[in-house]
């Protein structure tokens, strides 16, 4: 007889990735990601989490919440710092907003869910 490899069905969690990257690499600070958490039904919520303190997080915000047509604030995190909420599913664009912006360069922006 062989051994069958049964695998489990287990929660999904989104920021399971995000918590390995931050725990091999010390460097991982330098990485501005965006994530999407499910609430109910089909209400989302965006973050965005590792922008430089220099930045001024009301002003992105307020740009955001304009160019996007959605409500956000910002959270203060006694882990995570500071991270900016948007609603709805907004992770591409805030991510090429970052990049026209000129905040972020590309390859410095890491998209996190689904």
């Amino acid at each position: 007889m062989s051994d069958l490899d049964v695998q489990i069905p287990t929660a999904f969690d989104p920021f399971a990735e995000a918590n390995a990257d931050d725990s091999v690499a010390a460097g991982s600070k330098e990485y501005v990601h965006v994530r999407i958490q499910q609430r109910n039904g089909r209400k989302s919520l965006t973050t965005v989490q590792g922008l430089k303190k220099e930045f001024s997080y009301s002003k992105i915000l307020k740009d955001l919440k304009k160019e996007f047509c959605c409500n956000g604030t910002v959270v203060q995190d006694p882990e995570l710092g500071q991270v900016i909420q948007l609603q709805g599913d907004q992770r591409k664009n805030v991510s090429s907003f970052l990049v026209q912006a000129g905040i972020v360069k590309k390859d410095k922006i890491k998209i996190h869910g689904f």
